[in-house]
């Protein structure tokens, strides 16, 4: 390989700069920082704990090797020592806990007025009634009724046995009324097949 004149200031300097990094690698990976090693016990304090108490003295504590001095392991110790017990209810099961209800001594009368007819959960709602109207209908022979429903604005043109409005079931066409089903309740509600 010839160097020539237009390369040689940038040969020069990337192996100037290729000595400074090697030298700055070599460098961090020789000498590390000093840092004082963690404190042990020394020689001196271990023989001490460990030699037995005389008989008047009370016990020496004994040292132990811990990497945080604020560690209180008799604390932790304690702690492991709890027992948790609960009313019995399992926290990850989405069921309400049994509630317990006092059943009176002496049978109620259950009349109107009484609390036992006051207690009792009202009867649900009738469903509502189906608001579509008739419009028209238009027949061809060798097909099916057509029927025209409105409801406000919106007029549908369905046959026997198709959805309107992702909601209402044609069920069937007679020459004097509809029977439409509403799907989301489980109703079923006669339109008549009057002009108006």
């Amino acid at each position: 390989m010839k160097l020539g004149a237009e390369n040689r200031k940038e040969t020069i300097a990337a192996a100037v700069l290729g000595v400074i990094a090697l030298l700055m690698l070599v460098r961090a990976f020789v000498s590390s920082p000093t840092t004082p090693p963690p404190s042990t016990p020394t020689a001196a304090a271990a023989p001490a704990a460990a030699a037995p108490a005389s008989k008047g003295s009370k016990p020496a504590p004994v040292l132990t090797n811990s990497l945080d001095p604020r560690l209180r392991l008799d604390l932790l110790t304690a702690s492991e020592q709890v027992k948790y017990v609960g009313k019995g209810r399992n926290i990850f099961r989405a069921e309400a806990e049994p509630v317990k209800i006092d059943q009176p001594k002496f049978p109620a009368y259950k009349g109107k007025g009484s609390k036992a007819a006051e207690m009792s959960p009202p009867p649900p709602p009738p469903p509502p009634p189906i608001p579509l109207k008739y419009f028209g209908l238009a027949s061809r022979p060798g097909e099916a009724t057509r029927i025209f429903l409105s409801e406000g604005d919106n007029i549908f043109v369905a046959r026997e046995g198709e959805i309107v409005d992702r909601r209402y079931k044609i069920v069937r066409v007679t020459p004097n009324q509809i029977e439409v089903e509403d799907m989301l309740y489980n109703n079923r509600q006669s339109i008549p097949l009057s002009q108006g």
